[in-house]
């Protein structure tokens, strides 16, 4: 029953951090009055920004069950992010066959760790909540 819990965690954990950075990403297009960009575009920002996150997350511990329902860790999903940005700028820039706008990445990679960072709060939060709530039933 336990890994069948672990398994869960991690679908929401992942699940979260996929859902946070498409909101940043529309969030981007909104900010700028491109909501009417379409899904290629929106695609070519996405899809970068979530592949760099995915190659840079695992390393820092991101996805490290000891670390991540410990809050004195919250700084690995935040810097995993910066550390992404350039990455995902480099990925964009290649897709779209385009230059690497030093300010894009600053902003993306920021403004993504900050989503980060606040939603794997609440996800701390949540699961510590729910493994107090299932200590006290079982114990």
């Amino acid at each position: 029953m336990k890994s069948t819990t672990n398994y869960l965690s991690y679908f929401w954990l992942i699940a979260g951090d996929l859902i946070v950075l498409a909101l940043v990403t529309v969030f981007g297009f909104a900010s700028h009055n491109e909501m009417s960009a379409g899904v290629i575009r929106y695609l070519s920002t996405f899809i970068p920004l979530l592949v760099s996150w995915l190659l840079t997350a695992p390393f820092l511990g991101a996805y490290d069950s000891d670390k991540v329902l410990d809050v004195r860790q919250l700084w690995r999903p935040f810097w995993a992010m910066v550390l992404a940005g350039p990455m995902m700028g480099l990925l964009r820039g290649l897709l779209l066959g385009t230059v690497v706008i030093p300010a894009f990445v600053i902003v993306v990679g920021g403004v993504s760790a900050l989503a980060l960072l606040v939603w794997r709060f609440v996800y701390l939060v949540i699961s510590t909540k729910t493994t107090a709530r299932k200590s006290q039933v079982h114990g």
